[in-house]
């Protein structure tokens, strides 16, 4: 089994490779990845000299090289991963999410067509419903929630869902599509509030917090993720959505109070910022039908998987240092130049 893993030097996608090369001695992965700035060549670098894995850099909007790439590699499986997706990039720079997040898909899809494939599996959001009230907590997205983004960024991933989902029903492409709620755990970007706060905590820096810190988040540690899409791209039935979420709901402010507290600083570091435009008040996701259907469901706890999320910052402090001194960027460089 071959499977191209796109945007596989990002956090989940990093992840996921780890996961799938350590499960699946025999299979090979290939992960393409374009290395913007939030892609981290060092992310893989437990994986790079495995016999099953190669790394390829490029971009999946780049029609020519994506068909070259097919052509060589004739992978079973696709898991497009690769996407524009930090909503506050989004609003001051919308165009090349939808080049990366639309036209992207669209060449991958082509591509699959072109060449064939086993399963072609998108990795969306819970983003595309939009939010739910504060006052309801009875409310859960489910797999036929309509679609009611807030965002560049939602509206994009939405866009890119509907794709997949019309190419299976216009050309019989075998398709499935994963939403998830906010994942947290290693090779998390800096900018991202976990990681943020960690990294602020430990340099005695202000903790940024949007409005009053009262939005809510479903936080699903990373493995229990990967797991779900290993599930769902080997036994998950062709052109169905998946919801996957980690019942582990807490309000930014107590996210932001659990760090402070297990690095022992001082909850004074809190800054209350002006709340981003648009911001989506609460997501919470129904994991039913993966449950019934793959039998999937989460096995880390928030409590848990936020202690593990901080002693891996602590242990890997190199690892984000260079990405907040910008110094990581230079890692392929120095990695390829004279090969």
């Amino acid at each position: 089994m071959k499977i191209i893993v796109t945007g596989g030097a990002g956090f989940i996608g990093g992840n996921f490779v780890h996961y799938m090369v350590e499960k699946y001695p025999d299979y090979e992965i290939v992960c393409l990845d374009k290395l913007t700035y939030a892609g981290n060549l060092e992310t893989l670098e437990p994986v790079m000299d495995k016999p099953g894995f190669k790394f390829v850099k490029g971009d999946i909007a780049d029609r020519e090289f994506v068909y070259k790439l097919f052509e060589d590699e004739k992978p079973d499986i696709i898991v497009n991963f690769a996407a524009e997706s930090h909503v506050d990039r989004s609003i001051s720079d919308p165009g090349i999410f939808l080049q990366t997040n639309i036209i992207g898909t669209g060449v991958l899809l082509d591509a699959c067509r072109e060449y064939g494939i086993k399963r072609y599996h998108q990795v969306s959001t819970d983003e595309v419903y939009g939010d739910l009230p504060l006052d309801r907590p009875d409310l859960f997205f489910t797999e036929t929630t309509p679609l009611h983004t807030s965002s560049p960024y939602s509206a994009s991933k939405a866009s890119a869902d509907l794709l997949v989902l019309a190419y299976h029903r216009t050309f019989k492409l075998p398709v499935t599509i994963s939403r998830c709620s906010n994942n947290y755990g290693p090779y998390h970007f800096p900018e991202k509030l976990i990681p943020l706060m960690i990294a602020n905590c430990l340099n005695d820096k202000p903790l940024p917090v949007y409005g009053k810190g009262e939005n809510v988040r479903d936080w699903l540690y990373v493995i229990d993720h990967c797991r779900a899409i290993d599930m769902i791209i080997h036994d998950g039935k062709v052109g169905e959505v998946y919801n996957i979420g980690g019942h582990n709901e807490r309000t930014n402010l107590q996210v932001v109070e659990t760090i402070i507290d297990a690095l022992g600083k001082s909850r004074d570091l809190i800054q209350y910022v002006t709340d981003r435009p648009g911001h989506d008040m609460r997501y919470a996701i129904d994991p039913t039908k993966i449950h019934d259907e793959l039998g999937w469901e989460p096995t880390t706890k928030f409590d848990d998987g936020i202690k593990q999320t901080i002693e891996w910052y602590l242990n890997n402090k190199s690892w984000w240092e260079k990405i907040i001194s910008g110094e990581y960027q230079n890692y392929y460089d120095k990695m390829y130049k004279d090969r």
